[in-house]
């Protein structure tokens, strides 16, 4: 279907509403990121976030812009907060900015070693967590921070790849940390029972260890089950359900192969048309995607393959019984944005030499982020897209994950940050 058809009805802007848990403690207001993926690590931002329909002919208006150092971690705003993580020489740091003018309210760092195995960069990877008064990061060398929000003081450090004797992983530790009440779940990768490791949220020590599985880059996310918070982990090899505050494994299935692949897309989990959940994961790689049904102890797939979808690190967007997801891996162009029957797996529509990128959706429209450079807002529907309006404002390669709050939308390359005016004006709004 062309670029240009009409739409039918748009994508609105909040899915999975009672579905997925918000995480643990995370206390952020109306319009915040909190975490990567936003408020529920769906890609779908707060409902009252309100955009634009359109952007002037020369792009979104820019509010700030300032350099940053290495790395592909986006970044997260709670409370007119922005926190940024960042490679600057030796050193991995964390900033906290003033989300409105960018200037930087307090810093901290530690040294770093860390050099990839397999191309890439040098800088972390991980999306910061924000949890009440504490802000979590996850360095590419393993090194696992909990600052004071409020001042950056350190309140506990664990150098996780060291202790639980983790292997580095192509582009070293990538899995953004999940908060669920006083417990932070990482995707450690060590050895001995150490795959997945929860650790108090008060104190960094560790409380239970689960699997003997290495770290994928796919964040875990939280999921309420029969009133019972559970988190959802895809490691390098399978995808598993677990109890926050045991680490008792509930099921797991096989996901991803050996040799050169990687699984970094978050796990997705929407609710079926019976009143059930569903869960998607994907891949690139010949991995493809699984879809399936599930519950506390048990899970049973629904459909799965290539042909529907194979996202290299795209977290499809979730609504009204439809999934959209760009289709492909970024070092193997092209790829396809596609739209897809969450029943079924049938591709509604396809749009081919779209480009690779990540989505966000709010107020009944995409953003797509796409590597090359090029943000699209776009409306979208089961018969077709639209592009709304396209702009370049920073050069590419665009990897680090968008983030959106209060009409703001943030991205950063590998040497700059930039905020972007997205929103109406409050007058405009309802």
């Amino acid at each position: 279907m062309g670029s240009e058809t009409r739409l039918a009805a748009r994508l609105g802007a909040v899915a999975c509403i009672g579905i997925v848990l918000s995480v643990g403690t995370v206390s952020s207001s109306a319009g915040d990121w909190p975490q990567i993926l936003g408020p529920n690590r769906t890609g779908i931002a707060a409902a009252d976030e309100q955009l634009l329909d359109r952007w002037p002919d020369t792009g979104p208006r820019e509010i700030w812009k300032r350099p940053v150092g290495s790395g592909y971690a986006g970044v997260t705003v709670v409370a007119g907060r922005l926190f940024l993580f960042h490679r600057e020489g030796d050193r991995e740091v964390t900033e906290a900015l003033d989300a409105e003018s960018g200037e930087t309210l307090w810093r901290a760092d530690h040294a770093t070693r860390f050099w990839p195995q397999v191309g890439g960069g040098d800088g972390p990877l991980c999306v910061p967590t924000v949890a009440g008064d504490r802000v979590i990061t996850f360095g590419a060398d393993g090194m696992l921070t909990c600052l004071d929000v409020a001042s950056g003081r350190q309140i506990w450090q664990r150098h996780t790849r060291r202790e639980f004797d983790a292997a580095e992983g192509y582009f070293g530790s990538g899995s953004s940390p999940l908060v669920i009440g006083d417990h932070v779940i990482v995707n450690v990768g060590g050895r001995e029972g150490a795959g997945v490791v929860g650790f108090r949220l008060d104190t960094g020590e560790p409380i239970w260890r689960a699997t003997d599985e290495p770290a994928s880059y796919a964040a875990p996310t939280a999921v309420m089950i029969d009133d019972r918070p559970h988190a959802l982990v895809v490691t390098r090899y399978r995808c598993l359900l677990l109890d926050p505050a045991y680490g008792t494994v509930c099921w797991q299935f096989p996901f991803g192969m050996r040799g050169p692949t990687v699984n970094a897309a978050t796990p997705l989990v929407f609710p079926a048309p019976d009143g059930g959940l569903r869960l998607l994961v994907t891949a690139s790689y010949g991995i493809g995607s699984v879809c399936a049904a599930f519950h506390a102890t048990a899970v049973t797939p629904i459909w799965q393959g290539v042909d529907s979808l194979a996202s290299q690190y795209c977290t499809p967007i979730f609504h009204d019984g439809r999934l959209t997801c760009i289709d492909g891996r970024d070092d193997v162009p092209p790829a396809t944005l596609k739209h897809i029957d969450a029943a079924t797996g049938k591709v509604l529509w396809q749009e081919p030499n779209f480009g690779y990128g990540t989505l966000v959706a709010a107020d009944g429209k995409l953003l797509a982020a796409k590597t090359d450079g090029e943000i699209l807002l776009l409306a979208d529907s089961p018969n077709g897209f639209e592009v709304l309006s396209r702009a370049r404002p920073l050069p590419g390669p665009l990897r680090a994950l968008a983030a959106l709050a209060n009409g703001r939308l943030y991205l950063r390359n590998d040497t700059s940050l930039i905020c972007l005016d997205v929103g109406l004006p409050p007058a405009d709004q309802d």
